[in-house]
């Protein structure tokens, strides 16, 4: 009986260290290593429904000058500009039942993120999957929330250290909490196969918050159309909308305008302003484009942002706390723009990434002035350009080098005069299991 059950552990344990080349891309996708093989089916059945996988991403980074604030992991202390850190540590569990055609039925998703600065649960939701037609599945509980390409692309098959400066201020923690409903065919016969779904309600703070702090909801759809074989190589894009807000507990409520024949933000303060909604509206659209040639496969991504974003005078991030002041309200837009390519072999990979994101397209460099304005920190504008390579040393192990040049806009706001100095280098490791 002991020979039995070790022999059967033995093969448990063999079978989670097969599947990393497998593991969940996409976050709000289903992970193609939940399923299987038949081969190993009868000795592994009591464990078949289990699946155990994660990553580890610990780095070294330099910044240009002590202190700097910076959206590659985090500021540094103010007398630091290198650092060691464990960038992430992720270790998740799925519990996955099927039905009688082997097609999902429900999924359980647990994982946790553990690190030097603290352990935090990232995912913990269960889907329930139609099984009539295999068309439609309910999601509920702490999932990401289907806004965008860069945001659900998984920390551990992005190419990039981190996700872009737009990503992080207005979906900061990429999850938050709710349900959502998605309309993807499971069946490879299906007629609409290519075509994937989302719309969902969501708290609208993420992650970030400790709590949902008012009545408004996010709703959030994107439509999907998954790779497709073309003359040119696989295309593949979608559109995003988001609909939310939070409640105003000021009066005073700032938009753009003009006075004294200048741009500034006007002041509405009139008293009915105390608890509507600021408005937190966005769209996006993305596209890629992936095509194999004689000496490598080349990869094109290209994702733009635009719409209306609430905040205060020194930021446009969404808030963790109810803001309790002013609410200044901004149109926005930015973009991410990829190039990757193969060297010699799929295992080396040159990157090239430009990103910008304007918190308010409305003024501009020397427009931005303090002096008897309104404008502050939170209407600056950022460029980024980096650069790198990508070292795939195992199916597990993958090493990243990258630096990036960061530009801020010149304006006439202290501080912010010049271009400040927070270019950033990192240098990673990742395992993946």
């Amino acid at each position: 009986m002991r020979n039995k059950t070790g022999k059967s552990l033995l093969v448990v344990s063999l079978l989670l260290l097969s599947v990393p080349a497998l593991s969940q891309k996409y976050l709000t996708g289903l992970d193609s290593a939940l399923f299987i093989r038949d081969t190993v089916r009868p000795v592994v059945k009591r464990f078949e429904n289990l699946n155990f996988s994660g990553y580890i991403q610990p780095q070294y980074q330099v910044t240009s000058t002590n202190g700097a604030k910076t959206y590659g992991g985090g500021d540094f202390s103010t007398y630091s500009h290198s650092r060691f850190m464990l960038r992430r540590a992720r270790l998740k569990m799925d519990y996955l039942a099927v039905s009688d055609k082997r097609l999902p039925k429900a999924l359980f998703t647990f994982q946790i993120d553990a690190t030097e600065r603290s352990v935090r649960v990232r995912d913990m939701f269960i889907r329930l999957y139609e099984t009539k037609n295999n068309h439609f599945s309910l999601t509920t509980g702490i999932f990401a929330r289907p806004f965008g390409y860069e945001v659900n692309l998984s920390s551990s098959y992005r190419e990039t250290p981190e996700r872009g400066r737009m990503s992080q201020i207005l979906v900061p923690s990429e999850r938050d909490l709710g349900v959502m409903i998605t309309y993807e065919p499971q069946e490879k016969s299906a007629k609409n196969k290519y075509i994937s779904a989302n719309i969902g309600v969501f708290n609208g703070p993420g992650l970030s918050a400790t709590t949902d702090f008012d009545n408004v909801k996010d709703i959030i759809g994107r439509v999907t159309l998954k790779p497709v074989k073309t003359a040119i190589g696989k295309i593949s894009g979608g559109f995003s909308a988001l609909h939310g807000g939070w409640r105003q507990q000021s009066k005073y409520v700032y938009e753009m305008g003009s006075s004294n024949t200048s741009k500034d933000f006007i002041v509405d303060s009139a008293l009915s302003n105390i608890g509507k909604t600021a408005p937190k509206h966005y769209y996006s659209g993305d596209v890629q484009l992936n095509w194999a040639h004689g000496w490598g496969a080349t990869e094109l991504r290209a994702e733009y942002w635009t719409g209306t974003q609430p905040g205060t005078p020194s930021a446009s991030a969404n808030p963790e706390t109810l803001p309790q002041g002013p609410t200044y309200i901004r149109d926005f837009n930015g973009a991410f723009f990829y190039f990757l390519q193969d060297i010699i072999n799929t295992k080396n990979k040159l990157l090239l990434k430009y990103d910008w994101y304007d918190p308010n397209t409305k003024v501009s460099g020397k427009e931005i002035d303090a002096t008897g304005k309104n404008f502050g920190a939170g209407d600056i504008s950022y460029t980024t350009f980096g650069f790198g390579y990508l070292r795939e040393i195992t199916k597990q192990v993958k090493l990243t080098l990258y630096y990036e040049i960061v530009k801020n806009e010149k304006t006439q706001l202290s501080g912010y005069t010049t271009d400040l100095s927070d270019n950033l280098f990192t240098c990673r490791i990742q395992y993946r299991f």
